[in-house]
C-alpha cells in the first residue's frame, strides 16, 4: 500500500509541475506570472500587517 501511495504522489507531483511550468502562446507560464507578481503582492502582504498592528494598538488603548 505505502508503494502505490508513493507512485500515485509523485504522479500527482509530477502533473503538478508540469502544468506550472507549461508554457502558453506568449511562451509565458504561471510560474513566470506568479515570480512576476511576487513582490507586489510581498508589498500589499507588509501594508496589511501594518494596517492590522495599527488597529490593534488602536484597540489596546
Amino acid at each position: 500500500m505505502g508503494l502505490l501511495k508513493t507512485a500515485l504522489l509523485g504522479a500527482v507531483v509530477y502533473g503538478a509541475v508540469k502544468y506550472l511550468t507549461k508554457k502558453d502562446l506568449n511562451g509565458r507560464s504561471i510560474v513566470d506570472d506568479i515570480k512576476e507578481r511576487a513582490p507586489e503582492w510581498m508589498e500589499k502582504a507588509k501594508s496589511i500587517k501594518n494596517d492590522i498592528k495599527v488597529e490593534l494598538e488602536r484597540q489596546r488603548y
